[in-house]
This record gives structure tokens, C-alpha cells and sequence, in this order.
């Protein structure tokens, strides 16, 4: 089983970036994923998830209108896109994903830095 983001780094704020999460070693379509974010000093929190069928999202309220979650079962890969991005932003963002049938087996990823910096 493996999770690998990528597309992390720095940006200005106000820019976009498009974090991806590939997954590998368990059935992709069973799964619903998700995008955690931790910053420095404080705790995980969720940022977005989609349902395994990608019908149904749901985004925390600070990147309502900014961050689209989606996916794609052709590569298994989710996508964050990030827009209008601001410091408050920088984080270590996680991938997640958790099946939605018994065992509700959860898999994170290493996890990519974003910095949101002038």
C-alpha cells in the first residue's frame, strides 16, 4: 500500500498549486480520500474530502471557494487544487484515504510541505 503526493512548494500568496495523491496496493474505487493539513505547532485538521463513488465533497471552512478536491480512478490519483492561496495556508499537507466498507482500513501519506510566502 502506498500513497505518494506531490506538487508541493513555495508560492506567493495569492497563487495556485495542484497537490496529486497516487495511490497504489489497495482497491482505489473502495476508498474515500481525503486532504489533512498540519501546521507548525498545530494540530492535523481536515481540509476536503471526496466519496468513493466522487460524488460527494465536503471542504473545511477556510478553503471553501479556494481549494477543489477530485479524482481520478483511470491514474487513482486525487487532486487538490489550491487557489488564492495565503500564509495561513503553509502546512504539511496529507493524503488519506479510508475505505468506506468493513475493515475501514486508513492510509496516509509521508505528507508534502506547501509555503505560502512572499
Amino acid at each position: 500500500v502506498q500513497l505518494v503526493e506531490s506538487g508541493g512548494g513555495l508560492v506567493q500568496p495569492g497563487g495556485s498549486l495542484r497537490l496529486s495523491c497516487t495511490a497504489s496496493g489497495f482497491p482505489f474505487r473502495n476508498y474515500r480520500m481525503s486532504w489533512f493539513r498540519q501546521g507548525l505547532g498545530k494540530e492535523r485538521e481536515l481540509v476536503a474530502l471526496i466519496s468513493h463513488v466522487g460524488y460527494n465533497t465536503n471542504y473545511a471552512d477556510f478553503v471553501k471557494g479556494r481549494f477543489t478536491i477530485s479524482r481520478d480512478y483511470a491514474k487513482s490519483t486525487v487532486y487538490l487544487q489550491m487557489n488564492d492561496l495565503t500564509p495561513e495556508d503553509t502546512a504539511v499537507y496529507y493524503c488519506n484515504a479510508r475505505q468506506v466498507v468493513w475493515p475501514d482500513n486508513t492510509y496516509w501519506g509521508p505528507g508534502i510541505q506547501v509555503t505560502v510566502s512572499s
